[in-house]
C-alpha cells in the first residue's frame, strides 16, 4: 500500500492537534489548529474530525492539551489540576455517544490522571502517541487480515468512510480495500453517496481516487438493484461499536445493506479495531444511538432541499445483528459466524 497517498485526519505538532477538517473536503484540504481541550471536542461534535478510531485518538490528545494548560495554569496542585482535567475530559466524553474508541481512549488514560501523584503532561503525551502508534499497527494487520479472506476477482461494496481519514493509518474497511487492490484481487468496487452528509461521495471517493483504486459511486436506493444483479460479493464496512454477542453499531444504513447482502448472497464483513468492542454492553440493543437536527437532512450546504419547518428523524447509526455478519476483523484475529463466545474469546487477547 502507498502510504503517500494518506492524508492524516491528525496531526500533533508539539504544542497543538491539527485536525484536517472533513467538512470542507473535496473541494478544500484545510487543517484546524486546536489549542484546547474544549475546541477538540467542538471539532468532535461538528465533524470536522470523524470516523470512531480518529474520534477517540483525537479525544486523547485533547486530555494532553488540558493536562498541558492546567499544569501551567495550576502549578503543582494536584487536586485543582486533576479537577479540572476531569472536566475536560467530561466534556469531550459528552461530545459523541455512540463511538465507543472514544470513551476508550480516555479509559485508557484516567488511571494517569488518578494516580498519586498525577502522570505529568508529557508522560500523558508519551501515553498518546505510543496509542497512536498502536491503532496505526492496527489498520496495517486488519488491512491484511481482511484482504486475505478476498478471492481474486471479488467485487466489494463499502459504506461511509473508512480510510485514513477516519483512523490513525490506512483505515478500517478502506483499508482492507487498499491491501485487496495491492494484491490484485478486486473485481469491482462501489462506494455508497452515505447521505445526509455524503461521507462516501465526498471522502471515500477522495481517498480511492488518490490511492488510484478503480471504483463506481452508488446512491444508496441503487443498492438493492446492483446486488440483484449480482454485481456485489462482499459489503465491507467499518463500527462504532459492537456488543458482546457480535451486534454491530455502524453509520445509519448499515442494517439495510446487510440485509440486502443476505437476501442476494453476498457476505458481509466488519473491520474494526478492538476498542471498538464495549462488553459492558449485552446486545445491539443497549447501544446508545446518536441522532442529529433536522437541518442535516432539510438543508445541504446550507442550501433548503425540503419546505421551512418540514421535521426530520435523523438517526446517525443503526444496529446490525449479529447473525446478518459473516466476518469481523480486528487486529486481533478474525471472528467468523461472530456470537457471543466468539467475542468473548477475541477480548481475552485484548
Amino acid at each position: 500500500m502507498n502510504a503517500a497517498a494518506f492524508e492524516p485526519a491528525l496531526r500533533w505538532t508539539g504544542e497543538a492537534l491539527e485536525v484536517l477538517d472533513q467538512r470542507r473536503l473535496p473541494a478544500e484540504t484545510v487543517y484546524l489548529r486546536l489549542d484546547d481541550a474544549a475546541a477538540v471536542a467542538e471539532a468532535i461534535r461538528g465533524m470536522a474530525v470523524r470516523g470512531a478510531p480518529a474520534i477517540g485518538l483525537a479525544a486523547a490528545y485533547g486530555v494532553c492539551l488540558a493536562a498541558r494548560h492546567w499544569s501551567r495554569v495550576l502549578g503543582g496542585q494536584a487536586g485543582p489540576w486533576r479537577t479540572r482535567v476531569a472536566e475536560d475530559m467530561a466534556r469531550l466524553a459528552a461530545s459523541r455517544p455512540t463511538a465507543v474508541n472514544l470513551h476508550t481512549a480516555l479509559a485508557q488514560l484516567r488511571p494517569l490522571i488518578e494516580a498519586e501523584p498525577p502522570a505529568a503532561p508529557e508522560d500523558l503525551l508519551a501515553a498518546v502517541s505510543r496509542m497512536h502508534d498502536r491503532l496505526r499497527e492496527a489498520d496495517r494487520a486488519m488491512a491484511e487480515a481482511g484482504a486475505a479472506r478476498l478471492a481474486p476477482g471479488a467485487r466489494v461494496l463499502t459504506h461511509c468512510n473508512t480510510g485514513a481519514l477516519a483512523s490513525a493509518g490506512c483505515g478500517t474497511a478502506l483499508g482492507v480495500i487498499r491491501a485487496a487492490h495491492a494484491r490484485g484481487l478486486l473485481g469491482a468496487v462501489y462506494a455508497t453517496e452515505t447521505r445526509p452528509w455524503l461521507q462516501g461521495a465526498r471522502l471515500t471517493a477522495w481517498e480511492l481516487g488518490r490511492a488510484g483504486i478503480p471504483f463506481q459511486l452508488v446512491c444508496e436506493g441503487a443498492c438493492g438493484a446492483l446486488m440483484q444483479q449480482g454485481r456485489v460479493d462482499w459489503l465491507v464496512v467499518g463500527a462504532d461499536r459492537i456488543a458482546a454477542n457480535g451486534d454491530v453499531a455502524n453509520k445509519i444504513g448499515t442494517y439495510t445493506l446487510a440485509v440486502l447482502a443476505r437476501r442476494h448472497g453476498a457476505r458481509v464483513m466488519v473491520v474494526a479495531p478492538t476498542d471498538t468492542f464495549d462488553p459492558t454492553l449485552d446486545s445491539g440493543a443497549a447501544i446508545p444511538i446518536e441522532t442529529r437536527a433536522a437541518e442535516e437532512l432539510t438543508t445541504l450546504a446550507g442550501r433548503p432541499l425540503a419546505p421551512p419547518g418540514t421535521p426530520a428523524w435523523n438517526p446517525v447509526f443503526d444496529v446490525t445483528p449479529a447473525e446478518l455478519i459473516d466476518l469481523i476483523v480486528t487486529e486481533k484475529g478474525v471472528i467468523e459466524q461472530p456470537d457471543r463466545a466468539g467475542v468473548a474469546r477475541l477480548l481475552a487477547l485484548r
